[in-house]
């Protein structure tokens, strides 16, 4: 009961500060999802979760007595966008408790940047992003990191920062995470009143992959692991693997629970497309699984690559997602890698 309060409240909340200002408080079309000059919309989740769509990947914020926690910081070309849009959410937030319209109240400062994984749709900003947690608020005073004075403190798994550290060209240092961890972590205090776990998927997306995991609220982000507006993309060149895609989904469909069957209850957050639950989750954890039993089966009977291409696979789903080829590709390249 106290979950559906939440959800109502914040859901009439993020309403009438849409009427009132100038952000979209709606689902973002599938087209605009990847791109760069997107408008930036924000949908409230549950309690103070809020979806940022539009920057890039999605970007998940908690705001609330501790400050802004973001999971993810979208590309670089948005972060000014971002943070316009984060200033005005996270004022107007703090003026909803009916305090006359002349009382400003400052925004609360940017904590944290939790990156899911590496690629630039979803870590682009965290340079500017990370800067303006000094500017917008004086500084990160959170005491977790000892030697950081200054701006949110950027986390992310260990191969993110390895991988990130060899890009060529060099990224900025101040673009780098700065605290990592290698299996699973868990913040050291309760933030916006709930913990925050960072759960670690091998070798799926990516090698460096996370799910963000909101105890309280019962949310959990996923970077680009799911996402609903296309296949999964199995990055090869940084670790990515068919099996650990599959072995991610069906962690994440073990961590959430349905509040009838299988509708309601934990809310996924996608690394690109609308707001899920675990049954959206099963479906595409279903449709990886058929496709790569399927190639499987083609790789049995000696099919090159570019016969499996024209078999089709896919072909139940492209109308959903669109052409599958280079899915298939992963997939293939993943499963000769696997005989190796």
């Amino acid at each position: 009961m106290k979950n559906r309060f939440s959800y109502l409240w914040a859901t009439l909340v993020g309403l009438a500060m849409a009427s009132a200002s100038g952000l979209s408080f709606a689902q973002l079309p599938a087209g605009q999802q990847k791109g760069g000059g997107g408008q930036i919309r924000v949908e409230p989740v549950r309690g103070h979760i809020y979806l940022i769509a539009g920057a890039g990947g999605n970007i998940i914020a908690s705001i609330g007595p501790d400050g802004v926690l973001l999971v993810d910081s979208g590309l670089t070309a948005n972060a000014g966008k971002v943070l316009e849009a984060l200033n005005q959410l996270n004022r107007e937030i703090a003026n909803a408790g009916g305090l006359p319209t002349t009382t400003v109240i400052p925004p609360k400062p940017i904590r944290y940047i939790i990156n899911t994984h590496l690629h630039a749709d979803h870590t682009g900003g965290n340079e500017t992003i990370s800067k303006a947690g000094r500017t917008i608020t004086g500084g990160n005073v959170t005491g977790e990191f000892g030697d950081v004075a200054e701006g949110a403190t950027i986390v992310a798994q260990q191969a993110v920062l390895d991988r990130m550290s060899q890009a060529k060209p060099p990224l900025p240092f101040a673009a780098l995470p700065e605290d990592t961890y290698h299996e699973d972590k868990k913040l050291s205090h309760f933030f916006n009143g709930e913990a925050v776990v960072l759960l670690h998927q091998p070798r799926a997306h990516t090698d460096g992959d996370t799910f963000v995991w909101f105890r309280g609220s019962d949310v959990i982000a996923t970077g680009d692991i799911f996402v609903t507006t296309s296949y999964p993309f199995i990055d090869l060149e940084n670790g990515g693997s068919v099996q650990g895609e599959i072995d991610a989904l069906n962690r994440l469909l073990d961590l959430a629970v349905a509040e009838f069957r299988t509708e309601g209850g934990t809310l996924i957050l996608p690394g690109h497309g609308r707001i899920c639950d675990i049954a959206d989750v099963a479906y595409y954890r279903d449709m990886v699984t058929i496709v790569r039993d399927r190639i499987q089966e083609m790789m049995k009977r000696d099919m090159t690559l570019e016969q499996v291409k024209a078999a089709k696979p896919t072909a139940d789903w492209d109308p959903r997602y669109g052409s599958g080829d280079r899915f298939v590709e992963g997939v293939y390249r993943s499963l000769a890698n696997a005989k190796r």
